[in-house]
């Protein structure tokens, strides 16, 4: 398959690229700072390239040849600048929304290529009908739990709002959440899907690794299961 992949080497999107040429697949990889990433590649059926993707037509351009294009954007470059990552999602949480409309508008002009958006867990059903993203009082503990400064419950609710967009369209989209806890660490390969609720452990934790992750996005290119449809994973 061809495969292009955007925030190609974002934390996810990097795994996403590697996961991708290790079965085989062509892959088309959208970054910043492409030139950087084509002269330091040693890795064979992969392109680099830079994308606008706020701007419909930038990406419109860049689809021919695609049969997915998975997009990991994320506004400046989490796996470098974590915190730079932080304050441009809380001072314009928009952004993900703006993304999401933009992406629908590109694929007007290929409506076979697939798009899976790689959102976040906030929107994801905690039990049936209850969203952490609506509300502060169940976001702000999982904030806590994790680190992160309970001003970015402003970004968490600008993924919920862009899978809003995505289910207002009748392209081939699917949008993936992640487990409420992911981190780099082994790829198993082994792991639960779930649809619009969280997939918790034993222990009532809801996690898994970035490796992991990819293995889903790619398993999902190959053979889709959740198109027009959001999907999580979790051990």
């Amino acid at each position: 398959m061809h495969i292009g992949v955007i925030g190609a080497t974002g934390t996810i999107g990097g795994r996403v690229v590697s996961e991708a040429l290790d079965r085989g697949h062509h892959v088309k990889a959208f970054s910043r700072d492409a030139g950087q990433a084509q002269r330091e590649e040693r890795r064979e059926n992969i392109t680099w390239t830079s994308v606008d993707v706020l701007d419909p037509e930038s990406i419109a351009a860049a689809l021919p040849g695609l049969d997915v294009l998975i997009s990991g954007f994320q506004p400046g470059n989490a796996a470098k600048d974590f915190a730079d990552t932080l304050r441009r999602s809380v001072a314009d949480p928009t952004v993900y929304a703006t993304a999401a409309r933009a992406l629908l508008k590109a694929l007007e002009t290929r409506p076979r290529t697939r798009l899976i958006v790689i959102g976040g867990a906030g929107s994801l059903e905690v039990e049936p009908g209850v969203v952490r993203a609506d509300s502060d009082e169940l976001l702000n503990p999982g904030l806590d739990r994790l680190g992160l400064p309970r001003e970015y419950a402003a970004a968490v609710r600008g993924h919920r709002d862009a899978l809003t967009v995505l289910r207002t369209s009748n392209r081939l989209w699917t949008y993936f959440s992640p487990a409420e806890e992911i981190a780099p660490g082994e790829r198993t390969g082994r792991f639960r899907i779930g649809g619009d609720q969280v997939v918790q452990d034993a222990d009532g934790r809801s996690r898994i690794s970035v490796e992991d992750a990819a293995v889903a996005l790619i398993d999902e290119a190959e053979l889709p299961r959740f198109v027009q449809r959001r999907f999580t994973i979790g051990y």
